[in-house]
C-alpha cells in the first residue's frame, strides 16, 4: 500500500492533534507533507519545522506527492473552496467543517459521485463517535423514522453543571470557557448552531433527506431563566439542548433544535 501523504489545512487544536497522532503512531503509513495556515509565525503549542508551513492553497493542491487533503479550518467559505477544488482534481478529502458541509452537502455528494473521489466527514458530527459510519453500515437496511439526541458537548456541560452541581448558568459558562469546552464567543454552541449543522448532516444519512439549515427552527440555551431551572428541579427533570428530526411522510419532516425537559435517566 502506498504511503498516505497529507496536505493539512488548518493547524488549530484539531490540526495539531492530527499532527501529533500521526507523529506518535508506530509504523504509521502516513505523513503530513504540508500545512496551510494564515500565519506561519504564530506561536503554537507544538514545534513544527517552519518549511512545513505554507500560506498558499495552490502549493498543496498542485503538489503531486499529496494524495489526501485534510481540512480542519474554521472558515466555512474557505473550507468549501478547498474541498471543492480538491475533489475536482480527484484528490480524496477528509473534512471536519460541519457548517460548510451542512450548507453544501448535496453538491459535494454529487461531486463525489461524478468525480469518483472520496469525501469523508465523520469528524464533522459528534467527534470521535462514528455516527455517520454507523448509520451507513449498520442501519442502511433499517427504516428509520426519527433521530433525537444531544449533539453539542459544550451546552451539555453547562447544563450538567447547572443541574448536577447547582452552579449558576453564568458561572457554568465561564467554567466551560476556562476549560476550553466553549469559545470566548460561545454563541455557536449555546445558540444551537453547532447542533443544527450536525442535525442536517445526520439527517442526510439517517433519513436520506437534505433540509437546508435556514429552514430548521433553532433556539439555544442562552435565554434559559432561573425560573425555568427552578421549575425543572421542582418537577424532577433537567433541561437539555435537544436536536430532533421526525419523518412525517416521504416529503415532510419535523426538525428542530431547542431546550427540552428530560428525565434524569
Amino acid at each position: 500500500m502506498s504511503k498516505i501523504k497529507i496536505g493539512l489545512f488548518g493547524f488549530g487544536v484539531v490540526g495539531q492533534g492530527i499532527y501529533e497522532v500521526i507523529g506518535k503512531a508506530k509504523n504509521a503509513n502516513a505523513e503530513i507533507v504540508k500545512i496551510c495556515v494564515r500565519d506561519p509565525e504564530k506561536p503554537r503549542r507544538i514545534a513544527v519545522d517552519r518549511e512545513r508551513f505554507t500560506t498558499s492553497v495552490e502549493e498543496i493542491l498542485d503538489n503531486p506527492n499529496v494524495n489526501l487533503i485534510v481540512e480542519v479550518i474554521n472558515d466555512p467559505d474557505a473550507a468549501y473552496d478547498i474541498v471543492k477544488r480538491s475533489m475536482l482534481r480527484g484528490i480524496p478529502v477528509v473534512s471536519g467543517s460541519k457548517t460548510m458541509l451542512a450548507r453544501h452537502l448535496p453538491e459535494l455528494i454529487e461531486l463525489q459521485k461524478t468525480r469518483h473521489v472520496a469525501l469523508l466527514y465523520d469528524a464533522s458530527s459528534c467527534g470521535s463517535i462514528p455516527v455517520i459510519r454507523n448509520l451507513e453500515e449498520y442501519y442502511d437496511n433499517d427504516l428509520l423514522l426519527e433521530v433525537k439526541g444531544i449533539l453539542n458537548g459544550s451546552s451539555n456541560y453547562i447544563l450538567s453543571r447547572v443541574f448536577d452541581h447547582g452552579e449558576p448558568y453564568g458561572d457554568a459558562l465561564a467554567q466551560a470557557q476556562a476549560l476550553g469546552f466553549a469559545e470566548s464567543d460561545p454563541s455557536f454552541d449555546i445558540e444551537g448552531y453547532d447542533s443544527l449543522f450536525k442535525l442536517v448532516i445526520i439527517t442526510v444519512h439517517a433519513l436520506g433527506a437534505y433540509v437546508a439549515p435556514e429552514r430548521i427552527f433553532t433556539y439555544g440555551i442562552s435565554t434559559i431563566h432561573d425560573s425555568d431551572i427552578r421549575y425543572a428541579r421542582e418537577k424532577g427533570v433537567k433541561i437539555k439542548l435537544v436536536a430532533q428530526v421526525v419523518k412525517v411522510s416521504e416529503e415532510h419532516f419535523t426538525m428542530f433544535v431547542m431546550p427540552e425537559f428530560v428525565t434524569p435517566d
